[in-house]
């Protein structure tokens, strides 16, 4: 029955997470499962723990099975037991953390220890074979009065809060104490509503006119060779009535020719857009035909300078950014001459890319600078932390969430977006092939969205801002550091009992 109710608890945190944003499930439900961890013996911890993270993971990113199923050509029973492979995998970690609590804690330091241990865990889920930290807790609270806590100490911290909020109230609910939970939670929650009253960062110079066109190109013949010119030659025609913006943003791959096949019409495009002043940015794969090596990219074209009044295209030109984290089996194998030709999923069009370097320069556009985040890259803010620098102006994302259909794993994605602009103090633009295009303030507040699935254009003046946030400056380093105080702490005070 323990493992039952675990499992159960597990799935019920998916809606916590857009698009559904109950962002109280999450407390009451972690707070349920340490509960039923405190009631379980030593020997079931780990038990208990896979089974939270298999129904955690399972609901949670059920959207997984979407591109398995529609575009990985396995039958349905070869596409649920990759994505049982898959949360049994995710499901190790809190497995993990569930063990350390259990064996090497009393309950009653858990409020000050387990913040650490979890975070541990979850540093680990984020780093082990390229990392996949989808689902994080913290990204829970971005529409709770938690969220004025993510500029200070970041997603990341905020998890931490979660935990040892829930830890400590689970102990004391199991001892008939329900004041101090009580107190507990309307500190922390209080807390959080007055950060968000604070203005980190404030407007600068005029809004920048931006423009972001979603082609929704079906993902079933986005890489068909018949239909790269109708692909290309669609956008082109959904940009010819928006010359007039600052900046026009393509989403990931939006050219679907490899870029040295694709120089003319770059060229072409390139001079279209210096032509009416404009700064053009758009996804591309590069092919090195020598080193055979594919890129997956964001190139300027245009204006790159204001000053500067007519395009400078030249393939390989050095205004652009090639993708450093690659997804696992999407766009990159691991274990590749062992995978490949298992499965037609490990043969995927576009699924051996070759790494960028972790920190690039932005992108340039008519004289803005931008951060890029080229799809899942946007999960890893430690990454963007890098490649942000004094006169960045806007995060920019660009994504193709065609791949994951009418699932909710788009909207989780967006929710992330938002979350990087709060922690940053940033815009962030988020241009996607079939849905969500979105422009995110620099409070994380989105501003405008397409609907998904549909064709169109997404015109708005967005705000430059100046100023900054404690956690663009020191990172997960003010995490971390609490959350080793407290162990510390309860190291000394389970010794003295």
């Amino acid at each position: 029955m323990l493992y039952i109710l675990s499992l159960l608890v597990g799935a019920s945190l998916t809606l916590s997470y857009a698009p559904f944003s109950y962002w109280a499930v999450m407390p009451i439900g972690l707070t349920a499962y340490l509960c039923l961890l405190y009631k379980a013996r030593t020997e079931q911890a780990a038990k208990l723990g896979f089974s939270f993270g298999l129904g955690w993971f399972g609901a949670g990113i059920s959207w997984v099975h979407v591109s398995i199923a529609d575009f990985g050509g396995l039958p349905l029973i070869g596409s649920l037991g990759l994505m049982l492979l898959l949360c049994s995998y995710l499901a190790l970690y809190p497995m993990l953390f569930s063990k350390l609590a259990k064996r090497y804690f009393t309950p009653h330091v858990w409020g000050l220890a387990l913040p650490f241990v979890w975070l541990v865990c979850e540093w680990a889920r984020g780093t082990v074979l390229t990392g996949f930290p989808w689902l994080s807790i913290g990204y829970s609270q971005m529409n709770s009065p938690l969220s004025g806590w993510m500029p200070v100490i970041g997603e990341f911290g905020v998890s931490a809060l979660l935990m040892a909020l829930c830890a400590a109230c689970a102990v004391w609910l199991m001892h008939k104490r329900y004041i101090a939970p009580i107190a507990l939670s309307v500190l922390l929650y209080l807390s959080g509503w007055v950060l968000n009253t604070h203005s980190w960062v404030h407007p600068s110079g005029e809004p920048v006119k931006i423009a972001m066109v979603q082609g929704n190109i079906a993902q079933d013949i986005r890489w068909a060779p018949e239909q790269d010119w109708p692909t290309m030659k669609k956008y082109l025609e959904l940009t010819q009535a928006h010359w007039d913006n600052q900046v026009i943003i393509w989403p990931e791959a939006a050219i679907p020719q490899l870029e040295p096949i694709a120089v003319d019409y770059l060229t072409q495009l390139d001079k279209e857009a210096a032509a009416h002043n404009t700064g053009l940015l758009t996804g591309i794969v590069n092919y090195n035909f020598e080193t055979r090596q594919a890129y997956n990219s964001i190139i300027g074209l245009g204006l790159s300078e204001q000053s500067d009044k007519q395009g400078h295209y030249r393939y390989p030109q050095s205004n652009r950014f090639d993708k450093h984290h690659l997804l696992p089996i999407g766009e990159y194998i691991p274990l590749e001459d062992w995978l490949r030709g298992i499965a037609p999923i490990f043969d995927l069009p576009m699924s051996s890319f070759t790494r960028g370097d972790y920190q690039q320069a932005n992108l340039l556009a008519n004289g803005y600078h931008f951060a890029p985040a080229l799809c899942f890259e946007i999960v890893f803010p430690g990454q963007i932390q890098q490649n942000l620098y004094a006169d960045t102006d806007f995060i920019i994302t660009v994504s193709n969430d065609a791949w994951f259909g009418h699932s909710h794993g788009p909207a989780q994605h967006l929710e992330i977006a938002q979350v990087r602009a709060k922690e940053f103090g940033l815009p962030v633009l988020r241009s996607t092939n079939n849905g969500i295009t979105a422009f995110i303030d620099a409070n994380g507040v989105i501003q405008s969205r397409l609907p998904q699935f549909e064709t169109s254009v997404l015109s708005d003046e967005i705000q430059r801002v100046s100023g900054t946030t404690p956690y663009r400056y020191l990172g997960n380093v003010t995490a971390w550091l609490l959350t080793v105080l407290g162990l510390l702490i309860a190291i000394r005070l389970h010794r003295a009992k």
